[in-house]
């Protein structure tokens, strides 16, 4: 996913580009895959003795039956046959097929019709009576139950496309070129295909989720689809679910650039959310546009956090997002901020002091936890923002993100995620972000040294 500048500017072609897929499931030849059982030899056109174990082995067909099929299969195998012309009496013959073996003798008969005249109803007709029948080989069965879905999938039958779908996955059916994964993935887009969006993306988190209580690793298409999906049709909360799995499985600097941008383009976020989600943005390498740096600036107030405006700044310069000299706004932030920090750094153990105050007030502890965080002091940080959350007219989800922030900072991951677990409303989807990045920095960690050691 990239250039997720417009939420649906790529609805069209992910959704084309995905049926392309879905279509394409090992059966790039359609139906030419199925080893189709033929009809057994006229001799057999006789009622089973009871008491004969050779003659119980051998096919039942009536002699109505045998009398009506022979001719049109001979129809149909004659050198131009038009195979439009012979559809009604082919399909003429189904009351006749009463035994599963004519059943599947006509399924057959019907299917290969179908085949040959390039005709899908017909195949579908054929391959639901073959299946029907229940004597197709049990190896085979899988493979049935595929064709009859990629047939009804192309009729637009889709209650029937899912039932024979599901039927595949269940018997876990797989070949060379296909797995069970690809098989629910072509499930989730079944209901896609009928806009039924919500419920392919509940299928498909359904999927993700088993697989991982299975201990399984989840393809990162199953993420990436459901993104698409939900980001295309501006489908949430679920779109944050699919985007903090995928960048907590996924983490390349690619995939977290589109879903701090993902996460932007869907909201509009006021100072504070946006400057949390882009202080994520530079943990993660996304800052690359001179607006972004631009909008970090602007959010984080260079007389209120000159430290970090200046660390921004210098960032934006030194990658040539931001040269020096070329934005005059940009270099008189950097001057002001400069000036500042001294005098900000002097200010720290009198704002600590007055912050750890008995009768402090919210707002001194809340810019403590603020300053402090912009200091790099996160400790110091998550002990005010702490605090923040026990005193009356706290900012709840700010300070929750913030804390959580400041945790990760001190490498407290598990308690961080925690922490953004509880974050509420228009801040969620930025603590999702920042939960997962939580993860990847726990996964990062070196292994703590054993006792003793």
């Amino acid at each position: 996913m990239t250039n997720l500048s417009s939420p649906r500017s790529h609805q069209r072609s992910a959704t084309g580009l995905a049926r392309q897929l879905a279509l394409a499931v090992a059966i790039a030849s359609g139906t030419a895959v199925l080893a189709v059982p033929g009809f057994a030899d006229a001799a057999y056109a006789q009622k089973k003795k009871k008491d004969d174990k050779a003659e119980a082995a051998k096919p039942v067909y009536s002699k109505e039956f045998v009398a009506g099929y022979q001719p049109i299969e001979a129809a149909i195998k004659a050198p131009g046959a038009d195979l439009a012309a012979l559809k009604p009496q082919i399909t003429a013959l189904t009351p006749l097929a009463v035994s599963p073996d004519e059943q599947q003798a006509l399924g057959g008969l019907i299917f290969n019709a179908g085949v040959t005249g390039n005709d899908v109803p017909l195949q579908f007709q054929g391959v639901e009576m073959m299946l029907a029948s229940g004597k197709i080989k049990t190896e085979e069965v899988g493979r049935f139950n595929l064709v009859a879905f990629q047939l009804a999938n192309s009729l637009k039958q889709y209650d029937k496309a899912r039932t024979y779908l599901q039927k595949a996955i269940d018997l876990n059916y797989s070949m060379p070129n296909l797995t069970v994964s690809d098989l629910q993935m072509n499930m989730a887009e079944l209901y896609f295909s009928e806009d039924r969006n919500a419920e392919g993306l509940k299928y498909l988190s359904d999927a993700i989720a088993a697989r991982k209580a299975q201990g399984q690793p989840v393809d990162e298409k199953w993420y990436r689809r459901g993104v698409s999906v939900a980001y295309s049709n501006e489908i949430v909360p679920q779109v944050y679910d699919f985007v903090q799995g995928w960048v907590s499985d996924n983490p390349t600097p690619t995939n977290w650039r589109d879903a701090v941008n993902l996460t932007r383009n869907l909201n509009e976020f006021d100072g504070p959310v946006l400057l949390d989600l882009l202080r994520l943005g530079k943990r993660v390498g996304t800052l690359k546009d001179k607006n972004d740096y631009i909008f970090y600036i602007e959010s984080a107030d260079t007389r209120r956090l000159p430290m970090e405006v200046k660390s921004v700044i210098d960032e934006a310069n030194s990658t040539g997002a931001i040269p020096k000299g070329s934005d005059s706004w940009v270099d008189e932030q950097l001057k002001t901020a400069s000036s500042l920090i001294a005098e900000d750094r002097a200010a720290l153990p009198s704002l600590e002091r007055d912050a750890s105050a008995p009768a402090a007030q919210l707002r001194t502890v809340v810019a403590a936890g603020d300053t402090f965080l912009s200091y790099g002091e996160y400790a110091k940080a998550a002990t005010f923002y702490e605090r923040a959350l026990t005193m009356a007219g706290v900012d709840r989800n700010l300070a929750l993100t913030r804390l959580g922030i400041a945790q990760i900072g001190s490498g407290n991951t598990d308690a961080a995620r925690e922490t953004l677990a509880k974050v509420e409303g228009t801040r969620a989807p930025v603590a999702m972000l920042w939960s997962a990045y939580a993860a990847q920095s726990a996964a990062a960690a070196p292994a703590a040294p054993a006792a003793g050691a």
